[in-house]
């Protein structure tokens, strides 16, 4: 499966509003997973079987807990059982397509 989430604290930011270091440290849980994974603008990636994937959601929750009172989650999952390497695959299949369309014009 593929998790696609975002985590923000909510109550203490600081005086700019940035919230990059609560991030971070989610982020750093993430990547210790050892599990396949990426990062955007706006959110983190997780590839794996359904109980590793929320148990590293849990953590980087937990983590992001320590930066604010509240913690605003948001989750978009693929569940795609016997599919593995997707997090590369998708987007390996939607970059052939373009480069089909666009050779085809």
């Amino acid at each position: 499966m593929l998790v696609a989430f975002s985590l923000a604290p909510s109550g203490s930011e600081g005086p700019e509003g940035s919230i990059h270091d609560a991030v971070a440290a989610a982020v750093r849980i993430v990547r210790e997973s050892g599990l396949p994974n990426r990062t955007d603008s706006m959110f983190t990636t997780i590839e794996g079987e359904w109980d590793e994937v929320f148990d590293v959601i849990r953590r980087a929750t937990e983590a992001v807990a320590q930066y604010g009172p509240r913690v605003s989650l948001v989750l978009k999952a693929d569940i795609r059982p016997g599919r593995v390497g997707e997090i590369d695959a998708k987007v390996e299949r939607l970059e052939a397509a373009l480069e089909e369309r666009d050779g085809s014009d």
